[in-house]
Parts: C-alpha cells; structure tokens; sequence
C-alpha cells in the first residue's frame, strides 16, 4: 500500500504542476494577445477556468494525502489522551470518507453521467463538461484511498 500511496502522491504532484504551468502560459497568452495584439484570444478564459477547477479539486486529493499539509483545526483532539487521539483521528477519516463518497463520487459521478448525457460542451473550446467535471469524482476516490491509508498507517 505505500507504493501505491507514494506513486499516487508522485503523480498527482506532477499533474498538478503541469496544470499550473499550462494555467501561467494560458494566463500570459491571454494578457499578451489583449494588450500587444490588441485581441484577446477566445479560448483562453474558458481554458484558465477549467485548469483552475482541476488545479483546486485534485489539490485537495493531494493536500488531503499529505500528512502535514491539510488545513486543520485540532486544539479539541490534541487536548484528548493520547489513546483518544488517534480513536478521534481515525472517525475524522470515516466522516471524510462518507463526505467523499457521498458527494463527491455519488454526486459528482452523477453530475459527469448528466452531462456527458446531455450532450453539454463548452462555449469556446467545445469540449464535453463531463470531461471538465470528472476531476471531482476522480478526486474522491483519492481521496478515500489517502483516508484508509491514514487509518491503516495509524493501526501500525
């Protein structure tokens, strides 16, 4: 499990960072081309929303899969023995699990399904929302992997 938990944590670090620089080249495209050309490019805003949607959704997978990087408010737990501790941790994992399951592959599984079956596309790029909006489903069962692999990493 934790080669699969450090492929996963490597891949999805390398994906984001792709998403980011295609994001700055499209950003810096899009300023060029209003204000040297004198005509911005049609797709760019388009392009700079949905990288930004996929930079946001799959960032939280990877922060959440991080051991120390996810925003946290633990003053209540880290004033529990230690014995309760790691019982408090492990429910704060489940409870992520169910969030993740529930609206994030439910609700977005249904959310890409909907799409993709009513044939909506994008203004300018004209690609399908179902393939913009798949990052949120994909997200979630990163997500559930990285909580089982906090609980698991916690029994030991």
């Amino acid at each position: 499990m934790q080669k699969t938990y450090t492929f996963l944590s490597k891949s999805i670090e390398n994906i984001l960072v792709a998403i980011f620089g295609l994001l700055v080249i499209d950003v810096v495209w899009q300023v060029a081309s209003r204000y040297i050309i004198g005509q911005s490019s049609s797709f760019t805003e388009e392009f700079a929303r949905f990288s930004l949607i996929w930079l946001a959704v799959l960032g939280a997978a990877y922060i959440n899969g991080q051991k120390e990087g996810h925003l946290s408010m633990d003053f209540l737990v880290t004033k529990l023995p230690p014995k309760k501790q790691v019982a408090r941790k492990k429910y704060i994992q489940l409870f992520m699990i169910l969030f993740a399951l529930v609206v994030m592959i439910i609700g977005g599984g249904n959310l890409v399904y909907i799409t993709l079956k009513l044939g909506q596309t994008s203004p300018a790029l004209h690609i399908p929302l179902g393939y913009v909006y798949a990052i949120v489903p994909v997200s979630g069962l990163l997500i559930i992997f990285f909580c089982i692999h906090r609980i698991l990493e916690n029994e030991e």
